[in-house]
């Protein structure tokens, strides 16, 4: 079964794991990344650019309409929820924050399972909330494969801990092999 989406929701602790993920990816997914990450509002994004410095691919800030694209990374931006239109549109949206986040983990993996079905993989990984849970739960109704950052290995472990102990995952991973399982997971793919 082909993966077309890795959607990856992290918080606190989860930039170090994204950026060794980043770092060591191969350089021709088959694939597309949407990362969907707390963080502050600001006038101006730097995580895109930092990301870049370590990435062979593309790293792309999603804004309203972007079209989703093979073997390109994408940011949700701060301050808006991200919606998947279909397999190869995205929307944003402002409306209240949940989990006291915007973007929140759970409405983007809720669409993309919505969406995506049994083509998705969602990667949850550190972070102080429990933002993620749901949309994994909803990503697991529609077929989708889940993967959990080790509580044991996360900066921060309750989301990664509320996760494992709520829903039925296919995989706890570690920073040092999520890099690993996903480029098996693109060679797969090939096949």
């Amino acid at each position: 079964m082909e993966t077309e989406l890795v959607i990856i929701g992290g918080s606190a602790g989860s930039l170090q794991v994204i950026i060794e993920l980043i770092r060591n990816l191969d350089a021709d997914l088959s694939f597309s990344i949407v990362l969907v990450v707390h963080r502050k509002a600001q006038s101006v994004s730097i995580l895109p650019s930092l990301l870049q410095q370590y990435s062979k691919i593309e790293v792309i800030e999603i804004e309203d309409k972007t079209e989703i694209e093979i073997n390109k990374i994408y940011i949700a931006p701060a301050d808006y929820h991200l919606l998947f239109d279909d397999k190869t549109n995205v929307s944003l949206d402002r409306s209240e924050k949940l989990h006291f986040s915007r973007p929140s983990i759970d409405i983007a993996f809720s669409s993309a399972g919505e969406v995506f079905g049994d083509k998705l993989l969602a990667v949850l990984l550190s972070g102080a909330n429990s933002d993620g849970v749901e949309g994994l739960q909803h990503i697991k109704k529609n077929g989708g494969k889940i993967w959990i950052q080790n509580p044991d290995t996360a900066q921060v472990d309750y989301m990664p801990r509320q996760a494992a102990e709520r829903v039925r995952f296919n995989q706890l991973i570690t920073s040092e092999n999520l890099p690993i399982q996903l480029n098996e997971l693109n060679k797969n793919n090939k096949l």
